[in-house]
């Protein structure tokens, strides 16, 4: 197969649900030339309140859905999924597809900007892997790094409660935790949550650096692509948006993550 030709396969992007396409719209907005085929497991949803063994046999599933679709790379969006299955992509698919995720971006952007106060925000399993402590601690080893497990808010997002009393209620709730008084940053460690980075912002009187993994992945994974010769040029082919159980709510909520109206397809593959 000649690289141009490769250049010119689909990016696969996956999530629990559709906060994944926060991430999917940040990468068309950087490569709108890529043909972008998504995958929300909604019938699974959400993945933060499931054991890591099911979240690897969930990753591998629509891993082999996109690439069966001919995908050159896979975006895993999904911290809980980041977390839990990216070795086990990475072992299982062995040098079949570039794969990114959501953590490893946005950890480096932490060591870049030298913090040392740092809150993560995120579903059960993802602070329960301590995902983002160890790598953090890793690189930035004097720092303090704070996580809190916030599971009302992904589910509280997808039905589209992100404005008004209710998510005012719960953010106020959930960051009114001690150990968040003295941040120099907050990590966004879900895709759902950039719906509600300005309501997070105005409760730290906008005096904390509010981090998510929209544009840092974006970039890491044009980086990627641009070192293997892979970028695209000239898209032929509408982007595909694929969910395994749909709802209105989640039709009225996804043109919300994407910024504009999505056709949702139902493919369960399960």
């Amino acid at each position: 197969m000649s690289a141009n030709h490769k250049a010119q396969q689909p990016i696969g992007i996956f999530d629990s649900g559709i906060g994944g396409l926060t991430v999917t719209n940040a990468i068309r907005n950087l490569m709108p030339e890529e043909h972008l085929i998504y995958y929300g497991d909604t019938a699974h949803m959400p993945y933060g309140e499931k054991s890591a063994d099911a979240i690897k046999y969930y990753s591998l599933k629509i891993s082999k859905f996109l690439l069966d679709q001919n995908c050159k790379s896979i975006v895993i969006a999904c911290n809980s999924a980041s977390s839990a299955a990216y070795n086990t992509l990475l072992d299982f698919f062995d040098g079949r597809v570039i794969f990114t995720n959501v953590v490893d971006p946005l950890v480096e952007e932490v060591a870049r900007k030298k913090y040392k106060n740092i809150g993560v925000i995120a579903t059960k399993a993802t602070i329960a892997s301590n995902v983002y402590r160890d790598k953090i601690k890793h690189v930035l080893q004097k720092s303090n790094v704070h996580s809190l497990a916030t599971p009302l808010l992904a589910p509280m997002i997808e039905e589209g409660f992100y404005q008004g009393k209710v998510p005012h209620t719960i953010i106020e709730s959930y960051l009114s935790n001690p150990n968040f008084q003295d941040l120099d940053a907050l990590l966004l460690a879900c895709t759902h949550y950039p719906l509600i980075k300005d309501e997070i912002s105005t409760f730290f009187n906008n005096k904390v650096d509010i981090l998510d993994s929209t544009d840092i992945v974006a970039r890491s994974l044009y980086q990627s692509l641009k070192a293997e010769n892979l970028l695209n040029t000239k898209r032929t082919i509408d982007n595909r948006f694929y969910v395994s159980d749909l709802t209105e709510s989640f039709k009225d909520t996804a043109a919300n993550f994407y910024g504009s109206d999505v056709l949702l397809e139902v493919e369960n593959i399960w």
